[in-house]
């Protein structure tokens, strides 16, 4: 039972360290945009999506109307 508890207890602690130097390694290659930038979408982009959303709403509740 021991040996079996270090070996979890081992496989937990190697994980931890992969998963910090992968973090490094993100950090370091990928660094962080600015707030103000949102990558893939623009402030004018809002209305449009509400707009298909609402027409595909508007879509699916004319294929399938409630009982």
């Amino acid at each position: 039972m021991l040996i079996g508890m270090g070996i979890v207890y081992g496989f937990l602690a190697m994980l931890v360290l992969a998963i910090g130097a992968m973090s490094s390694v993100v950090q370091r290659f990928f660094p962080e945009m600015p707030s103000g930038h949102v990558h893939g979408a623009q402030h004018g982009d809002d209305s449009a999506i509400a707009a298909a959303i609402s027409a595909a709403v508007h879509q699916y509740r004319k294929k399938h109307p409630r009982s």
